[in-house]
This record gives structure tokens, C-alpha cells and sequence, in this order.
């Protein structure tokens, strides 16, 4: 199976919110950010593996502006890493601003996707080999965020995440 680029991944999404996706106070809810945020990232993981994907874990979300009723929003996604049948995705979100154009980050989010069969099943999945300099930055974190995840799921012992170990412990 040939390896592939986060690029070859790359995903991008705008859209407009609009008063039904708002809360009370006239900002994107949370949820409705989600569900653009899950779409875009399985788009990514799809285009990486070439087959059906699922969304395995929703690892990190970070709200960290508030998005305004009338918005332009773009969410940018790439597999960042991928593993034997899973592949981590980033998705960027960011505003624009309608009059510079220019695009501000606001949001982020950390997803996991595995590849299945028809049977649902999990499929291998192509390596991946980053290109840029923030390419291999996330792709260097993304088996630490890994082993965190398996741990905190109870599915890998702590003494065995080695690059968690790594972080803390100097030998």
C-alpha cells in the first residue's frame, strides 16, 4: 500500500451560520460546530485511506472563541498520522472577516477515524509521511496523544505508552 500526504488529505469546508445554528446569545453552538468539524475530518480520512470511515473518538475540542451569528467559518482538516486501520485528523476552525478577508483561528479539534470493510470490519489503512514542518510536528505528537487515549481507555498499561514515558521520565 503506497504512503500518502497530509496534503493529499486536505480538506476544506465554509459555511455561514446562520440564526438556526445559534444559542440564545447569538453564538454557533457547540454541537452544530461539531457536526461541521466531524464531516470535514471524515472527508480528510476518507480521501487519505480511500474507503468508508467511521469516527472511533472525538480525542480533544477546544471552543476557544466564540463564533458570531453571520459568521464565515472555514474548517480545515488533514490526517495528521495514521496507525494499522485508524488515522488521527486535525481540524482547524477559523472566522473570517468579511471586509480584510483575512482568517482568524478560533477552534480546534483532535478526531480519530478507522477504515471499515462492508462487514464493518477495519481495513489497513496507507502510512503517512508529513511534509511540512507543522506536518511532522503533529505527526510526532499524535502517538503520544494515542498512547494517552489507550491508556485513559484502559486498552494499553501505563508503563508501556513510551513516548508518554518519554515526556516525564529521563533516562
Amino acid at each position: 500500500m503506497k504512503s500518502k500526504t497530509p496534503s493529499q488529505s486536505a480538506t476544506i469546508n465554509t459555511e455561514v451560520v446562520l440564526p438556526n445554528d445559534t444559542n440564545h446569545v447569538g453564538n454557533l453552538f457547540g454541537g452544530k460546530l461539531m457536526q461541521w468539524v466531524d464531516i470535514t475530518a471524515a472527508i480528510a480520512a476518507q480521501r487519505h485511506c480511500g474507503r468508508v470511515v467511521v469516527t472511533a473518538a472525538i480525542n480533544h475540542v477546544s471552543f476557544d472563541k466564540p463564533i458570531r451569528q453571520n459568521s464565515v467559518v472555514t474548517l480545515e482538516a488533514k490526517v495528521t498520522r495514521a496507525f494499522t486501520s485508524s488515522m488521527e485528523v486535525i481540524v482547524d476552525v477559523f472566522v473570517e472577516n468579511p471586509s480584510t478577508g483575512a482568517k482568524t483561528k478560533c477552534n480546534e479539534a483532535i478526531l480519530t477515524f478507522v477504515a471499515i470493510d462492508q462487514n464493518g470490519s477495519p481495513l489497513h489503512v496507507p502510512e503517512l509521511e508529513p511534509e511540512t514542518e507543522l506536518d511532522k510536528k503533529r505527526f510526532e505528537g499524535a502517538l503520544r496523544r494515542r498512547q494517552l487515549s489507550l491508556v485513559i481507555a484502559g486498552r494499553m498499561k501505563a508503563e508501556d505508552a513510551t513516548e508518554l514515558k518519554a515526556l516525564f521520565i529521563k533516562e
